[in-house]
Parts: structure tokens; sequence; C-alpha cells
């Protein structure tokens, strides 16, 4: 009987053997240090073009007095938000293609995931809040002034946000209050939840069921108010007598539509499907796209066809000679 161990022992034994993991390693694209650094400089690239061109969109707004309406401080938040999006996920990606250690702290891994969640959802709501602005500018345009005041589109912005980090606690939390004591090899350049699902120990069916859930929720009521406003908007330009004026209103609504078409058709394409059709390498390049690729086009779609932005940045650019 001595030769059998207590039943607090083998309890112990079973303990020591499970080991919480403390860091991740992304492992990212690829091994091959050549494809690596082109990644690097490619990627670099844009990320320097993101934070020019989306800045530089809010600078123009802050000091050019014509652009001193509620259209063109919804167009700053979102470029503001782009910066910060893009900078959750980047800068690490980019240290990760030249470095040989490509761990992140556990704290580094929440932290990632809470503020690109957060970012994330903001900026579908923000987008829905922008198709909201265009038609109160577009279907009534003598009251925009009245209508679209600071207690009318600063509670929107803020509520975008408070909308955004609630949904991000929500996933970060169920995420994270998994266990994680098998492979601590994250398939994917950073810390986003299916792949982190994927490693994880513990029974992730509520979990799925919550992505699938929430995101599709926050995809519904988003599309709806865009789809809304933009049914409104397009009844207002039928009845236009004037070709100039549904010309100036489809410059205007048809770079919000593109954004809005390129950001939710990736969102949906990652997180609303069943998990058997989660294939992580593929989900790496769409994730990707919309995280770094698509705060790079913002800038070019809403400022080359929008006739005020352009004069605002010939304004800048002749005051520097």
């Amino acid at each position: 009987m001595s030769g059998v161990p207590p039943v607090m022992d083998l309890y112990t034994i079973h303990l020591t053997n499970v080991t919480e993991v403390n860091t991740f390693i992304l492992l990212g694209f690829t091994d091959g240090f050549e494809l690596q650094f082109i990644l690097f400089v490619l990627f670099l690239a844009v990320y320097l073009f993101t934070l020019v061109g989306n800045l530089g969109l809010v600078l123009l707004v802050i000091i050019d007095s014509r652009l001193h309406n509620p259209m063109y401080y919804f167009l700053s938040v979102l470029s503001f938000l782009d910066a910060c999006y893009s900078s959750v996920v980047t800068p690490k990606m980019l240290v990760n293609f030249l470095a040989k250690n490509k761990s992140i702290s556990y704290p580094g891994c929440v932290t990632q995931m809470l503020l690109f969640v957060t970012f994330g959802t903001t900026e579908s709501f923000l987008l829905a809040a922008m198709a909201y602005d265009r038609y109160v500018a577009i279907y009534n345009p003598l009251l925009y002034s009245v209508s679209m005041t600071p207690r009318v589109y600063l509670p929107l912005i803020i509520t975008s946000y408070l909308g955004g980090f609630t949904h991000a606690m929500i996933h970060t939390v169920a995420t994270f209050t998994l266990s994680f004591c098998g492979s601590n090899e994250i398939r994917h350049v950073f810390c986003d939840i299916p792949p982190l699902l994927a490693i994880a120990c513990s029974d992730t069916k509520m979990n799925q069921l919550l992505l699938f859930y929430c995101v599709g929720s926050v995809e519904i009521v988003a599309m709806v108010i865009v789809l809304v406003s933009y049914g409104f908007i397009l009844l207002a330009i039928l009845k236009m007598r004037s070709a100039e004026g549904r010309k100036k209103v489809f410059s205007t609504c048809g770079s919000h539509l593109t954004g809005v078409c390129i950001y939710h058709g990736t969102i949906l394409f990652m997180y609303v499907r069943p998990s058997s059709n989660y294939a992580l390498e593929h989900d790496m390049i769409v994730s990707v796209f919309y995280t770094i690729v698509i705060p790079m086009l913002n800038p070019i779609i809403y400022s080359l066809r929008n006739k005020d932005v352009k004069k605002a940045m010939k304004k800048l650019l002749k005051s520097f000679h």
C-alpha cells in the first residue's frame, strides 16, 4: 500500500503536469528570412502611408475652417481610429518579421485583443453614424446645421466608442478565462480570437457561439442603419431635378458606401460563419487586409473624391512654399 500515492498527491502530480501558458508565440506568415524582409519593407511602407494619410486628414480638419462641419468631424474621428487600429497590430508584426523571438506576453496579448476588437467594432458603429449623417445632410439640407448639432454628433461618436469597448470586453474576458495549457504557438500575426480559440485546452463552443452571435448582432445593427439611411438618400436623389446635384450626392456618398462595403464584407467573412469553416492561413491574410490595408485605403477613398478635402490639401501644401 505504501507504493500507491494518496489522492491529494495524485491531484498535485496532475497540476504539476498542466502548466499554464504565460507567453504566446506569433508564428506569422513564413520562416524564410528573404520573404520576411520583403514583407517587412512592404508593410512598413503601408503603415507609414496609413499614419501620414489618416493623421494628415485629422490635421486638415483641425486647421481648415471649411472642413468645420459634422461630416468632416466624423471623417477625422474615423481617420484617427484607423491610425490607432493599425498601430495596435502593425508595429509588433514588423518587429516579428526581423526578430528571432516572436513571443508576446500574456498581458500583451490580452491588451492587443482588447484594443483591436474595440477599434474594429467602433469603426462599424462609426460608419453607421456617418451614414445617418449623410441622410440628414441630403434628405433635408436646409435643416442640416440645426439637426446635426454637437448635441447630436458627439453622443453618436461617444456611443460608438462605448459600444466598441463593451463588445471588446465581452470577447476578451470570454477568451482569456479559457485555459491555455498546451501549445502556445498562435498561427497568426496578432492575438485574434479564432486562432486563440484553436489552441485553448477548454471547451470553446460557448466562445464560438458568442463570436458568431455578438459579431453578427453588431453587423446587423450597423448594416440596418446604413441600408435605411441610404434608402432615404436614394429617395432624395430620385426627387432631385438637377443633374449636378445628383452628381455631387453620388460623389459624396459613393466614397462612404465603398468604405462600408469593403470593411463590413471582410468582417462578415471573418467572423460570422461556422467555426468548422475557419482556415487559419487564409483568415490571416483577410485579417491583415482589414486591420492594415483598409486603414491605408480609407484616406484615399474619402479624400480623392472630395473637392473640399482636395482644396484644403492644396491650400496646406501652398503654405509650405
